[in-house]
């Protein structure tokens, strides 16, 4: 028996602006969506060009409040080929929370500011 990760899930207060940023930060495109009947909830996987992994975002019509995700480090890493670009991008955008240039790492952080943290990487040589 083989396994295969397939996608990560993060829940979302705000959907359209969770899609914006990730479209705008890191070129991800949605590639299905799922909807609820009675319009409880909304699934959409997103993808970047490169890589199989999905990333669900996942929104619920009765939730009123920011997601509490607690002290977690969890992230998305994503490697890049143009650290340079991809780091004057996100510093335009004002999402850079953390950054390590010894390591050739920074992280990022999304617009529902519950610690869902994204590292970009320089690309191995």
């Amino acid at each position: 028996m083989k396994f295969r990760m397939i996608h990560n899930n993060f829940n979302v207060l705000d959907l359209d602006k969770s899609l914006k940023f990730y479209a705008e930060a890191l070129d991800m495109k949605e590639t299905r969506r799922i909807s609820a009947p009675d319009g409880s909830f909304i699934i959409v996987y997103l993808k970047c060009d490169k890589g199989d992994h999905l990333l669900e975002l996942t929104w619920m019509r009765d939730m009123d409040r920011p997601y509490d995700l607690g002290d977690n480090e969890f992230h998305l890493a994503f490697e890049t080929d143009d650290y340079e670009a991809a780091h004057a991008r996100h510093k335009a955008m004002g999402c850079i929370c953390y950054e390590n240039p010894e390591m050739g790492i920074y992280f990022i952080s999304d617009p529902e500011g519950c610690g869902v943290i994204n590292k970009s990487y320089r690309r191995a040589a």
